[in-house]
């Protein structure tokens, strides 16, 4: 895996770059340290091996740049960002792999962006849930350890999947100079208004053209199944399955079932590539 960066509206960019062949854009979510390798550590290596695989950190997460001034959560540059990542592909055609509130970021692009071949999210935000003690906890820094594993346990159906390079990945995020502060207030004030700016109008979605493969664990109290059980009964091409012993991170606590859906999904979109 290679490591490149960009500039987007005057904010540094970090981006993984991994294998080769057909394109995915991988979109990660919004939790505490997230970031593309928080995120999608443990399918990284396989979908290489046939993929090219793009995984930004979006700007305030990970390795990539903070905003220079408030409002820090700002979806409209998010979409922008993930646009322009879209853009610096040289594929035809993109596959895209999108997580919780990057599930509604990588709709409203694919909304209207035709080389998004189709897209696959989990545990996907977009549509309206009432703020559950598990979402807030995500979007709360924590301070110490202690705090992350009590966060990531909201998120994670087995804490098992909790080890340490999991927290690693994540502590060097969070424990960046100034960034628990930045984090607090770009999720600060009532947070009901954060889930209620990524909801999807039923416009959006019907101008959604390509499949879409949504993935939510049955047991994810922090971002229910409701929400993607309320997208796909909005979208022309989607198919849903919710998955049993199964929270948020789908990718890290039902790993191989991802990847099996992920190939035999994406296979059948961009081999024509």
């Amino acid at each position: 895996m290679i490591t490149e960066s960009f500039e987007f509206e005057g904010i540094p960019v970090n981006c993984y770059r991994a294998g080769g062949g057909p394109a995915l854009l991988l979109l990660h979510g919004s939790g505490p340290g997230a970031s593309s390798v928080g995120n999608w550590r443990p399918v990284l290596p396989a979908l290489a091996e046939r993929f090219d695989v793009y995984a930004p950190d979006m700007i305030g997460f990970g390795k990539s740049g903070r905003k220079p001034a408030a409002p820090y959560f700002d979806y409209p540059l998010w979409v922008r960002q993930a646009t322009a990542m879209l853009e610096r592909i040289p594929q035809k055609r993109v596959g895209v792999i999108a997580h919780s509130l990057s599930a509604s970021i990588g709709l409203t692009m694919a909304a209207d962006q035709p080389r998004v071949a189709g897209i696959m999210t989990t545990g996907a935000m977009g549509a309206h849930f009432k703020l559950q003690p598990g979402t807030s906890r995500t979007w709360t820094c924590p301070r110490n350890r202690e705090q992350l594993v009590a966060a990531l346990s909201g998120l994670i159906h087995d804490t098992s999947g909790i080890d340490e390079a999991y927290l690693q990945a994540r502590e060097q995020v969070i424990f960046a100079p100034g960034y628990a502060d930045y984090f607090d207030e770009m999720f600060g004030g009532d947070q009901q208004k954060y889930i209620d700016d990524a909801i999807l109008s039923d416009e959006t979605l019907a101008r959604v053209q390509c499949p879409v493969l949504m993935l939510h664990g049955r047991e994810d109290g922090s971002f229910p199944p409701s929400c993607s059980e309320q997208i796909a009964g909005k979208l022309k091409r989607a198919d849903l399955m919710l998955l049993s012993d199964c929270s948020h991170s789908v990718a890290v606590e039902r790993t191989s079932t991802f990847l099996a859906l992920a190939n035999e999904f994406f296979d059948g979109l961009l081999n024509n590539n």
